[in-house]
């Protein structure tokens, strides 16, 4: 398959601009002589990717493809979208093998390149020299782990609905929860791997009904040197591992499945806590990944919020809590699951041990975006420590009512909600807070320039314009060093985390930009006002020379492009090089940053009056309803 076969799609040509589809879709209708389409359908069309990168060079909109995007869209070539999975998977089994002995791989003619091959490849996928050598130039030339993992996202942006795959925050939480580290950890709806590869254990279990999916898991796996079996198959109906009790057991499993197989399991003997209803798969799966524990083990298992609540499985989540198997209830915020757009709650179950006393209380925590909190409360509850505030221990014998309701929001207070006491301070906040709202918005009016010419955030780094730096994936959760969190970043507030002293980490300088590694609707770049703490997770610094990009300027445009990213599910994954900003002068680029800066205290203002007034309302109507307020 030659460079001219391959073909892209307006979602690509996008991504490679940096841009927005609606401005591929102007493209097509403003310039006769934008490339007309080689296949695809009418509302779906194929161009020419040797096409469109001539045509994007004529109008100087060009930005360099990397060479692991150029691999992913000759692998799209190679076969349909059903089959894309076992391209994929089948490049992860070369770019193995170019690990395991890469001087084998440099240089071959055409025949000696197919001998190579370590499998056949599968059917439905045209395999060539011309791709087997360009998935082997790209392994040496990114690393072969890199490679993979970089068309392995791109195969997760394309098939996210059916993937399913967990953010990785809320995925390294999970982990945190279990204490996966270096346990043996089964994952019975495994998907590609994201919850074993999270969990750092020394030996990883996994199954997935899809086989490609689980072929993607294993060579993840391989990539990860973790030892471990995944294995294709549904785990209800056939389970892959009878018998098998792992230290620690994660899942999200999928949501309101009613052809999980109640009728063939009815008598199954992993319903140790009752017969789950048709409609409650949910339960189904907490009562397999128990049974898949070893007594004194941890089960975590996402949840969707409504299982907190809804009638059918009340019986079971009474006898659940009676066993003393369920230990925490954590909500997270909307979205959080693939699976739902709504509140996902992370179930913590212990499979109780011989000669066991059922506790007597249950840690519920209404986290939200706030994971730091579900972490802390969980070891503070284990440790028999004091709760932080939005976390609350509930007696089991209050909860063991007709409804049996596990719903966080009904037991726990929020750490923002003001008690009796406090409503009038709070309420003279927010009218100070309403006041002063919109003072340093910018004055803007119509008529704009028109395009600018653009640069790009790479071509400044090689100019020595910018540096970018980015910490380590993981960080030690104790220590006495200040540490900037992705929940700090999102709310403009000092740095909450604290960490130990490890090798790669970056100190942060007043002036620097700092942005999120995971960009879509989370944290925003912003710029540093104070130095001397430690650059958290999933961020990353931009430092700029102040005499030739203004770090608010350069803020504020990383914002508005939503910051130049990969769509991995429903989160961004941010790609610094290829951001583009406008080429302008250094005064001028100043007048920008302070509007920018404006912008953001604005939002910034605006979030807090929305949340302070949301408590405020909130505390006004439990007051007055429950007797603690009274009017005037």
């Amino acid at each position: 398959m030659s460079r001219e076969d391959v073909t892209v799609n307006a979602a690509d040509i996008a991504r490679l601009a940096d841009v927005g589809r609606a401005a591929v879709s102007n493209w097509r209708k403003r310039f006769e002589d934008f490339p007309q389409p080689v296949g695809g359908t009418a509302s779906s069309p194929a161009f020419s990717l040797a096409d469109i990168e001539a045509w994007l060079r004529r109008h100087g909109r060009y930005v360099e493809v990397a060479p692991v995007e150029r691999l992913w869209q000759r692998l799209r070539a190679s076969t349909d979208d059903i089959r894309l999975g076992d391209a994929v998977a089948y490049a992860g089994t070369l770019l193995l093998s170019v690990r395991e002995d890469p001087e084998s791989w440099r240089n071959p003619d055409d025949d000696a390149l197919l001998k190579r091959l370590p499998e056949p490849p599968p059917d439905g996928v045209a395999v060539d020299a011309d791709l087997v050598r360009a998935i082997a130039e790209v392994g040496e030339a990114e690393g072969p782990a890199a490679a993979f993992r970089g068309i392995c996202d791109r195969y997760v942006e394309l098939h996210s609905r059916r993937l399913l795959a967990t953010p990785r925050p809320v995925a390294d939480l999970m982990a945190r929860l279990g204490g996966t580290a270096g346990a043996t950890v089964l994952d019975p709806a495994c998907g590609i791997g994201t919850l074993l590869l999270a969990s750092g254990a020394a030996r990883a279990l996994g199954q997935e009904l899809n086989e490609s999916a689980a072929r993607l898991a294993r060579i993840c796996l391989r990539f990860a040197d973790v030892a471990g079996t995944v294995a294709a198959g549904d785990s209800l109906r056939a389970d892959a591992f009878p018998g098998e009790l792992a230290d620690v057991v994660v899942c999200n499993p999928p949501f309101n499945e009613r052809g999980w197989g109640y009728e063939e399991l009815t008598s199954d003997p992993r319903w140790e806590y009752g017969l789950p209803p048709r409609g409650e798969s949910e339960l189904a799966w907490v009562q397999h990944c128990l049974s898949h524990v070893k007594p004194g083990g941890l089960v975590v298992v996402m949840m969707p919020g409504t299982a907190a609540a809804r009638r059918p499985g009340r019986r079971i989540r009474g006898n659940l809590l009676r066993a003393g198997a369920l230990r925490a209830v954590i909500t997270l915020s909307p979205g959080a699951a693939p699976a739902s757009s709504g509140a996902p709650d992370l179930w913590v179950l212990r499979r109780p041990a011989p000669g066991d006393s059922p506790p007597s209380d249950v840690l519920m925590v209404d986290a939200g975006e706030d994971l730091v909190l579900a972490d802390k409360a969980w070891q503070a509850f284990a440790e028999g420590a004091e709760l932080p505030p939005g976390s609350g221990s509930v007696r089991i014998i209050d909860l063991l009512d007709e409804e049996v309701d596990l719903t966080t929001g009904h037991r726990v207070v929020s750490p923002e909600q003001p008690g009796s006491a406090g409503y009038a301070a709070v309420r003279e906040r927010t009218e100070a807070l309403l006041r002063g709202l919109g003072a340093g918005l910018p004055r803007l009016v119509a008529g704009g320039r028109g395009e600018l010419p653009m640069t790009t955030l790479g071509e400044l780094a090689r100019a020595g314009v910018v540096a970018i730096m980015q910490g380590p994936l993981k960080m030690p959760d104790e220590g006495d060093l200040p540490m900037l969190t992705a929940q700090d970043l999102l709310l403009g507030r000092a740095p909450s985390g604290r960490t130990a002293d490890v090798a790669g980490q970056v100190r942060i300088e007043t002036g620097d930009v700092v942005a999120p590694l995971i960009a879509g609707s989370g944290p925003v770049p912003r710029v540093m006002t104070e130095s001397g703490a430690v650059l958290g997770a999933q961020l990353l610094i931009i430092r700029t020379d102040p005499e030739r990009l203004d770090p608010h300027f350069l803020a504020g445009c990383l914002r508005a492009a939503g910051g130049t990213s990969t769509r991995l599910g429903s989160s961004m994954r941010f790609d610094p090089r290829r951001a583009q900003l406008p080429r302008l002068a250094v005064e001028e680029q100043r007048r920008y940053g302070e509007a920018f800066r404006g912008l953001l205290e604005f939002e910034d203002a605006m979030r807090a009056a929305r949340e302070m007034s949301e408590s405020l309302v909130a505390a006004g109507f439990d007051g007055l309803f429950g007797g603690t307020l009274r009017l005037e």
